[in-house]
This record gives C-alpha cells, sequence and structure tokens, in this order.
C-alpha cells in the first residue's frame, strides 16, 4: 500500500472513531439531562414547591429552573443539577460505567499499522472488530485470520494499570469467538520497565513472549497460545 494512502486510511479511522464517541455522548447527555428534568419535576410536583421557590431556595431564577425540568438547558452544569436536586430532596449521584473502549490516538494507530505489515501478505487483517454480542460496544483493536484461525490484536502505546488491562482483555476474549489475542506494546523505556516488573503476573494471560508469536505469524501459523509482543 501507498504510504500516502496508508496515512490517509488511519486518518479517517481516527477521525470515524472520534465521530462515533462524539455522538454516544452527545445522545446520553441529551437523554440524562432530560430523565434528571422529568424525576426533578415529579418531585417537585410532587412536594407542592412552585418554581420559583424551587429556585429560590438554592439561589436560581424560576426560569432556569423551569429550564432543568424541561431538559431545555444544553450547557447544565453538575453544580446546577445538584442544586435542582438539593431544592426538592433528591440527591444527584454520578457514576461511570465501562461501555465500549476508548478511542485511539494516531500513535495507536501507528503501534498497529508496525504489525499488521509484520504480518503475511495472505493474513486477512480488520480493525475495530466489535465482539459478536447484540448490544456490546466493545471492540477488538484487530482480528487477524491466519491458517483459519481468529487472532485477537489489542495495542497498547502506554501501558499503566496492568491488572485492569489483564482484567479487559479476558474478558473480552471470554465473550468473543477468539482462539488467542496478541497485545501488542509500544517498544519504549516506559513500557519495557512496566513489563519487566510485571511481565510473570501476565504469564497465565499471555504466555508466549515475542520471538514464538512473531516466529509462527512469519510461518503464516497462528500462535500456539496468547503472547505479548513489543514492537
Amino acid at each position: 500500500m501507498d504510504p500516502q494512502e496508508s496515512g490517509q486510511d488511519h486518518h479517517l479511522l481516527a477521525m470515524a472513531t472520534r465521530d462515533r464517541a462524539y455522538e454516544r455522548g452527545r445522545r446520553r447527555a441529551t437523554r440524562g439531562r432530560r430523565e434528571t428534568g422529568v424525576e426533578i419535576r415529579s418531585a417537585r410536583v410532587g412536594a407542592g414547591i412552585s418554581q420559583r421557590a424551587a429556585g429560590r431556595s438554592v439561589g436560581m431564577s424560576h426560569t432556569t429552573y423551569g429550564r432543568i425540568e424541561r431538559g431545555e438547558l444544553p450547557n447544565v452544569t453538575i453544580e446546577q443539577l445538584a442544586l435542582a436536586c438539593s431544592a426538592v430532596g433528591l440527591e444527584l449521584s454520578v457514576r461511570t460505567y465501562a461501555d465500549g473502549d476508548p478511542i485511539r490516538d494516531a500513535a495507536h494507530v501507528r503501534l498497529l499499522e508496525r504489525f499488521h505489515r509484520r504480518l503475511p501478505p495472505d493474513a486477512e487483517w480488520n480493525t475495530e472488530v466489535p465482539l459478536p454480542i447484540d448490544g456490546d460496544r466493545r471492540a477488538w483493536d484487530a482480528v487477524v485470520l491466519i491458517a483459519r484461525a481468529r487472532v485477537a490484536v489489542e495495542a497498547e502505546t502506554r501501558l499503566g494499570d496492568i491488572q485492569a488491562l489483564s482484567r479487559k482483555v479476558e474478558l473480552k476474549r471470554r465473550d468473543g469467538d477468539i482462539d488467542v489475542v496478541i497485545l501488542v506494546v509500544a517498544d519504549t523505556r516506559h513500557n519495557r520497565a512496566v513489563l519487566a516488573a510485571h511481565r510473570e503476573s501476565l504469564r497465565a494471560a499471555f504466555p508466549l513472549d515475542g520471538r514464538e508469536v512473531m516466529a509462527s505469524l512469519t510461518l503464516g501459523q497462528a500462535p500456539r497460545a496468547s503472547g505479548i509482543v513489543l514492537l
């Protein structure tokens, strides 16, 4: 592939991923704003309190309070929602939940492409492959079809919480139709130090080291087990 075309493809992939994350976030923000507004109004009406009285009790105009109830304040802050809730005896609770994988930056895309170039030409390569579960937003960074085996690829440019990473990959392997998983890690001083400290704790999930993984792939074969490749 022409390097310029490859770069353009990576740029388009990154843009598409960001766009999906942006739209998903906007939809959830709108839904959350409206649902919270409905709950606030229901509590206020049930308590027999006017919008003016509720707003005044927390230093908010009745106009703003009404817009919060109707979900019509697009840039409403968490503080405003918490105050509006407090006025009618509610407590705002904000939590986060795992939902899909984070967007990937240009360095991540380049790392995947470095690994892709090491594969045999006839190996089928697909990126952003969703797990085969309806409604599940998780996806493998890439999946390689080689010698009738499905090999999942997860790329990490900078290692952080090793336990969280291992748990995430194990859950995806449990839920995905995959034979083995290859963790491709950028070859940096930081990542080498992290792996040196934690390699043995990862051995059960990723028994093979990079040399054996790449030797199998170069021969057009799937590795006999999951492994880690520094690249």
